[in-house]
């Protein structure tokens, strides 16, 4: 399934300034009977965004109106526990397509690349520079430009560089995921396969 091209994001973000926030707290364990990628942004934080009785917990950024935007900024080690595709899945389709973090969980990283999600990660210093824009003003934006490698602050100028892997890119740049890639290529591996047959 291709995704959007990640090219250059220019949008506010939600600032969620905690550390260890595992993947049983972004989609807990009993929605995970789903197969198919949609529904999961309904319950993305489900335990943190809403009382038993379905009401909303007005204190929990999600709910607050004042944030907005495709980017969610979490705080260090962010994805980690169980290996679980489904919270990737839920972010996605909540409708971020970047989390910054200073610090990620590998599987989580991989999980997120895999569907178009890009994880960026940055030093723990610029980390602390963005919740303050944007606790200075929640409207403040970020522009992450994937082909430079290069997440901006827009209220300040300051930019840092973040690292991906260069087929990982090359596919979000192409709204690429792994089948993509080699349907791609298809023209390319038909030849090699004639070459081989001799």
């Amino acid at each position: 399934m291709a995704y959007d091209k990640f090219t250059v994001l220019k949008s506010s973000a939600v600032p969620m300034p905690i550390e260890n926030v595992d993947t049983d707290q972004i989609i807990p364990a009993r929605f995970l009977k789903a197969t198919e990628r949609k529904g999961f942004g309904d319950n993305l934080f489900r335990d943190w965004r809403y009382n038993t009785d379905g009401s909303q917990k007005k204190d929990f950024v999600l709910n607050n109106p004042i944030y907005s935007g495709k980017i969610l900024i979490g705080g260090r080690n962010f994805g980690s526990g169980s290996s679980r595709e489904h919270a990737a899945w839920a972010i996605y389709d909540y409708g971020f397509r970047c989390v910054v973090s200073s610090f990620f969980a590998d599987i989580f990283k991989n999980n997120s690349l895999n569907i178009g999600i890009l994880p960026v990660q940055v030093s723990a210093v610029f980390l602390d520079k963005i919740f303050t824009a944007i606790e200075a003003n929640p409207a403040a934006e970020l522009e992450v430009n994937l082909p430079e490698q290069k997440i901006t602050i827009l209220s300040t100028g300051e930019s840092e560089s973040f690292d991906i892997n260069s087929y990982k890119k090359h596919n979000m740049t192409n709204g690429y995921d792994d089948i993509d890639y080699l349907q791609a290529m298809k023209s390319e591996i038909q030849l090699f396969a004639e070459k081989s047959k001799y």
